[in-house]
């Protein structure tokens, strides 16, 4: 399963959302889509989804056109903040018009999983709290069989039981049924041990496109006092710096000095810390 974006663009009222964005995408991979509020990533799951047609560029899935073609997009489920379920459809019917639309929609799974998650399937999706509105989205999405999941925010809503079990469902059914799945969140911590490869945008366009192992592994901290970390760190990609006192601690990019200098701890990054120095800059 390759998905591939080539030079798309889209623009409201003259200002770009998403800007020239290129990417190829091949599954089965759990890619996180990260980036600040406003970055384009909703607008560019909409875009891959066919709910927004691009202003420039075109979009692939298998070396099909996704814009228009019904049989592309039957391949892709788009799971976001808006509800597109017709209100006062009860649950066990949103179930059935699913079926009706995603020929691999398995109605059996969809019923399990709201039992785990004390989804009542006899109440009617408008009156569903957030967080149950939120668990619909979910096991539609789990369930539908699509081999392109689109998960905009999916924890939205969630508590922190809920989450670890959307988080643990998700790897099973993932593990089960291997798939290209495209994942944005805020809780970057909490969703890093899921993801493989991470597109990091910023101002609609794509800042970095890289594995999870090769994005950490380049990534390190300098800790120690002030003079020290700044002597360490002169001439290398410095990525940002925190202060305390008299002590410092520097983010860089790139691989640690061997042997490692005397006085300075060598610290590893976590994938948030990381996001937040790449994107304040």
């Amino acid at each position: 399963m390759t998905l591939e974006i080539r030079n798309v663009t889209k623009s409201f009222r003259g200002k770009h959302a998403v800007d020239r964005v290129s990417l190829r995408l091949e599954g089965p991979c759990i890619c996180g889509l990260l980036g600040r509020n406003g970055a384009g990533k909703t607008t560019l799951m909409n875009l891959i989804s066919g709910k927004t047609i691009p202003t420039e560029g075109e979009i692939f899935l298998d070396g099909e056109p996704v814009r228009e073609n019904d049989r592309a997009l039957e391949k892709i489920f788009s799971m976001g903040e808006v509800n597109y379920f017709p209100l006062g459809m009860k649950v066990c019917e949103v179930f059935t018009n699913l079926g009706r639309i995603y020929p691999n929609f398995d109605r059996d799974y969809a019923e399990q999983l709201s039992k785990k998650f004390e989804l009542d399937t006899l109440q009617k999706n408008d009156k569903l709290s957030t967080g149950y509105a939120t668990i619909l989205k979910l096991v539609a999405a789990l369930s539908s069989g699509a081999e392109v999941l689109l998960l905009d925010e999916p924890v939205l809503g969630l508590d922190a039981n809920c989450r670890d079990l959307f988080y643990r469902e998700l790897m099973e059914n993932y593990a089960e049924h291997p798939r290209l799945i495209l994942f944005s969140t805020h809780l970057i911590e909490e969703a890093a041990k899921l993801i493989e490869r991470a597109v990091i945008i910023r101002a609609g366009q794509v800042l970095l496109d890289e594995s999870i192992d090769t994005l950490l592994g380049c990534a390190y901290s300098v800790s120690g006092p002030a003079g020290a970390a700044d002597a360490y760190a002169e001439g290398k990609e410095i990525l940002g710096a925190d202060s305390l006192g008299g002590l410092k601690t520097v983010y860089l990019r790139g691989t640690p000095e061997k042997p490692f200098p005397a006085g300075l701890e060598l610290g590893q990054m976590s994938l948030q810390k990381l996001f937040i120095e790449l994107t304040n800059h």
